[in-house]
């Protein structure tokens, strides 16, 4: 900047002033910055050492313990980064996306080390978890840098929140299928690993914090005779409830109605009994969770959350300095369409 500034014979803070207060320097003084820093190859400020200077990255992170394409593959997802993104924009900031590896006994050593150095080197103002576990390393990096957090989990004990009561959702609609006469019912899960492996699970802490809640609900929806079984196919994906559904599908004892843990994960399991030749909501009921776009055209019977709301909400709890809620709780509705009906005699 010193070299520029001696060639155009100008002082530093009129060479800082072409980059970062442009309105204040004439068009001809500009250019001529412009110029002798192409001819010497400046390239401008330094983006880091801007940010050491104003102690501010004009950027908020996003944590999310899958792939990096999740966040543009998976509807939830994407209607949750819309929201956020809404916001973000309102105040000129950025969104970097930080992929984590799931936290669990046994997890790779230096894989969470990375993952932890990953986190404490980012350059952001906050940070938005999204299906993160419990003890995970990087919520600790967090807080030892101060960071602002939002999140959507109630079992996270620091930061901000924006949920839904994820167990009294899931019970309207198990008391639903309960009144269809569903007493043996199979829930499709996301297992959080990535395996199209089907495979019945007996130990429920090994999921997502959400998924657990939302087995609770169901099973106290249906009741204390109802026969409720539980099986994954792998990560949030069609293929996955594909593979799932195979699973529960045949059986001899096969279930009356399949409750899967998301929408996609019920596209899969309606995909498989159409291969099987059955039809939702005559030969098994089939349920989701979310209503997102896509729902209502196969007519799934879902729980509607505000997803895009969430979004906002999260944007808001660490963009905007007016907004003081640290919890926020959003309603949700059992949609009922023809992917579900009475137990057939």
């Amino acid at each position: 900047m010193k070299s520029v500034a001696a060639a155009v014979g100008v002082s530093t803070s009129t060479v800082s002033n072409a980059y970062n207060k442009p309105d204040q320097l004439s068009a001809d003084v500009r250019e001529r910055v412009f110029a002798a820093a192409r001819e010497l190859g400046y390239s401008g400020p330094h983006a880091a050492a801007r940010t050491l200077r104003s102690r501010r990255a004009g950027a908020i992170g996003l944590l999310l313990t899958e792939q990096l394409s999740f966040a543009f593959s998976d509807p939830f997802a994407v209607g949750l980064l819309a929201g956020l993104s809404e916001v973000a924009e309102g105040t000129r900031t950025g969104l970097l996306l930080i992929p984590l590896p799931r936290y669990e006994p046994g997890a790779d050593e230096e894989t969470m080390r990375e993952s932890v150095e990953t986190v404490r080197h980012a350059v952001v103002d906050g940070v938005v978890g999204y299906c993160i576990d419990a003890g995970h390393p990087a919520l600790e990096v967090i807080s030892q840098r101060g960071l602002p957090f939002a999140h959507t989990d109630d079992h996270l004990a620091a930061g901000r929140r924006v949920v839904i009561d994820e167990v009294e959702a899931m019970r309207g609609l198990g008391k639903y299928l309960a009144r269809l006469g569903h007493t043996h019912v199979a829930m499709v899960v996301d297992s959080g690993r990535a395996s199209t492996a089907p495979h019945e699970i007996t130990d429920a802490t090994t999921l997502y914090n959400n998924a657990q809640l939302r087995m609770q609900g169901l099973r106290e929806g249906l009741g204390a005779n109802a026969r409720l079984t539980l099986v994954s196919g792998g990560h949030n994906s069609v293929e996955s409830g594909i593979a799932a559904a195979a699973l529960a599908l045949d059986r001899r004892d096969r279930p009356t109605a399949i409750a899967a843990g998301g929408d996609v994960l019920a596209f899969g399991v309606i995909e498989a009994m159409r291969r099987r030749g059955l039809e939702a909501g005559r030969d098994i009921s089939v349920t989701g969770f979310d209503d997102i776009p896509g729902a209502e055209t196969v007519g799934l019977t879902t729980v509607r959350q505000p997803i895009r709301d969430k979004g906002r909400l999260l944007g808001r709890m660490l963009l905007d300095p007016t907004y003081t809620e640290d919890r926020v709780a959003l309603p949700t509705k059992l949609v009922i369409r023809s992917s579900t009906g009475p137990v057939r005699s």
